[in-house]
């Protein structure tokens, strides 16, 4: 039996279809309650949201032959492929310098096959608008894709103009099938070694996994990262050139995803609202970082949004109702204006903000972003990921979504999720559930804010905020690398170097005294480094500036870092608020801090010109 359940105020919106709240019982009547109160919960927030009025004007939906020009040029740059509508053979490198070629070469059938056709979908946009593409597709390309899946009769050009419709209910319990009395989630582990768009077609024909609307919520599996043996790789271990070359990957990664899938990708025009450039409240994240690294440099995430968070974990995190109940109206915008024509010059007073003010600031603080959090060209790829059937789906479109998120937005959103796990792992005493955590945030961060609430989202209620459930029980694991694109990183680098040749004999003489200065100082290096599986560790805040170290197959990064630790704490010389880590630097890869659990003989196969250091992190 389905429920329906109204919000009780002063405009009644109807629900969609009432899921199945995460709870550990497995009572019908236990759950109905609180499926009442989470949709209320998400309802409340709406009409708080539409009082708040329109923040953002809205854009007409038509959209010219131009602007799908502008869409698809848009892919090819975050793609890494901006030579090839940038003018020239060589794009803005010169000559022979082209890294879309080195980027084409490590891609799969499929992801290549998706990149012909955003091409060929760019060449007759470009044709309808009366003008000849600068760079045609077979010009780079000319080798014909022969792919299953991907043949000539079924690549069909996405059009900028499609609209994803959500398939509602997205959860409805199956019937004439009983409830099973253990309601434990499932403990899965997701692979890393290969392309989330290749596992589909193996989905599909097995059939592993059901459709999510025979899936309770409370018996979706925890996905757990891998442990592989060179190392998992976190958001913040790669260098920022690395992450720049990871997002070109993800980008084509997550469109074959799609496509895979079926599911048709839409992508927003970058907002033309710059937002303001003074105070706190609808100013770019850019901007205030910027400000506020004048003060505190290296933060990634505002100031103003981390006190937020840290006034709610001090007095709120325990207090009932958090982030439901909310503080009194004018009590809080007359705060927004303090906070912004304070903040900056230290006046503010944070001993005069209550728990639920700093709740209705710091949701109102990502409502007022020029530019959603999620940003406006992925929010659409964002909302699609609840037409996905599998719940493995689901975290591998999120992952990769969350690896296309400039730094500022994934460096703020994590901050969010960390602190919205404390106010769950505090529901004994907030009563604040998951689900009903969820139901309050998603409208901040998915609603279109206009003239009014858009039906979709009314109807995706309970969508949204499943999303928001998994990147709050996924976050350990969605911000992480997966291998497969390390191994593309990798792979690009060396057939870029591959590529690189002297152009001049000029040139060549240099490159010849450089190499034979690096081949006098390797023979006189000691001998026990011309020995397999040698590497020599740099230790620049130590003594002993380097160290050569034998690896056999069980050496761990651990048992390096064990070895100067002790080092390290023996040295009254080191300061030892300075904690070291281990460096992977050079050779094909820009620089990657190691986890300690890396294997390093492994690594050192992977990726033998690279140097060892160890050396602080960089914050």
């Amino acid at each position: 039996m389905h429920r329906k359940v109204r919000y009780q105020g002063s405009r009644r919106m109807s629900s969609p279809e009432v899921p199945c709240p995460p709870q550990t019982g497995c009572s019908w009547e236990a759950r109905d309650s609180s499926d009442r109160s989470s949709m209320e919960d998400y309802w409340s927030e709406m009409k708080s949201i539409e009082e708040d009025g329109p923040a953002v004007p809205e854009e007409p939906q038509e959209r010219s032959s131009s602007d799908e020009a502008e869409l698809e040029e848009a892919w090819l740059q975050d793609a890494g492929l901006s030579t090839l509508v940038s003018g020239g053979p060589g794009g803005p490198g010169g000559p022979g310098d082209d890294p879309a070629e080195a980027l084409f070469s490590t891609l799969t059938k499929k992801q290549a096959a998706l990149v012909r056709k955003r091409l060929d979908a760019y060449t007759q946009t470009l044709r309808k608008r009366n003008k000849q593409p600068i760079r045609h597709v077979r010009d780079v390309f000319s080798t014909p894709d022969t792919s299953p899946g991907f043949t000539q009769e079924q690549v069909v050009p996405i059009s900028p103009k499609a609209q994803i419709r959500p398939k509602l209910p997205l959860w409805k319990p199956v019937e004439g099938e009983s409830r099973k009395p253990d309601c434990s989630p499932l403990r899965e582990t997701l692979s890393f070694d290969v392309p989330y768009s290749e596992g589909v077609t193996l989905h599909r024909k097995g059939r592993a996994c059901q459709d999510s609307q025979r899936i309770r919520r409370d018996d979706l599996p925890t996905f757990q990262p891998p442990q592989p043996r060179m190392g998992l790789t976190r958001v913040r271990d790669l260098s920022s050139e690395d992450m720049k070359k990871i997002a070109y990957f993800s980008v084509i990664e997550l469109s074959t995803f799609y496509y895979s899938l079926g599911i048709e990708l839409k992508r927003n025009r970058l907002a033309r609202n710059k937002g303001r450039d003074t105070g706190v409240f609808g100013v770019p994240l850019t901007t205030l970082l910027d400000n506020d690294r004048k003060i505190y440099p290296g933060c990634k995430v505002p100031v103003v949004f981390r006190k937020l968070l840290s006034k709610l974990e001090q007095t709120g995190l325990q207090a009932e109702g958090i982030l439901r109940v909310p503080g009194s109206v004018s009590r809080v915008k007359h705060l927004r204006q303090e906070l912004d024509t304070k903040f900056y010059e230290r006046k503010f007073d944070w001993e005069q903000v209550r728990h639920n003010d700093a709740a209705g600031l710091l949701k109102m603080f990502i409502r007022e972003l020029p530019c959603p959090l999620l940003t406006q060209q992925h929010l659409p790829a964002f909302t699609a990921v609840q037409n996905i059937s599998s719940s493995r789906h689901q975290i591998q479109a999120l992952h990769l979504l969350i690896l296309l998120l400039p730094e500022p937005s994934r460096d703020t959103l994590k901050a969010l999720l960390e602190f919205l796990r404390k106010v769950v792992a505090n529901e004994d005493k907030n009563r604040m559930s998951l689900w009903n955590v969820s139901m309050i945030v998603a409208p901040n961060l998915f609603v279109s804010r206009g003239k009014g609430a858009k039906m979709e989202d009314m109807e995706g209620a309970a969508g949204t905020a499943h999303l928001v459930r998994l990147l709050i029980t996924q976050q350990d694991l969605l911000w992480t690398v997966p291998c497969f694109l390390l191994s593309n990183v990798r792979k690009m680098n060396e057939a870029s170097m591959s590529k690189k040749t002297p152009s001049s004999e000029k040139t060549k003489r240099k490159l010849l005294r450089r190499w034979n200065a690096e081949r006098d100082k390797a023979e006189k290096s000691e001998v026990t480094d011309l020995r397999e599986g040698v590497i020599r560790v740099h230790t620049p805040l130590h003594a002993k500036v380097s160290t050569a170290i034998q690896l056999d197959s069980d050496t761990k990064a651990k048992h390096i870092m064990a070895h100067f630790d002790s080092d390290r704490r023996g040295s009254r010389s080191t300061s030892r608020r300075q904690r070291p880590y281990m460096f992977e630097v050079g050779g094909n890869i820009g620089e990657r801090c190691l986890d300690p659990e890396t294997y390093l003989l492994e690594l050192y196969h992977a990726n033998p010109t690279c140097e060892w250091i160890v050396k602080p992190r960089i914050t």
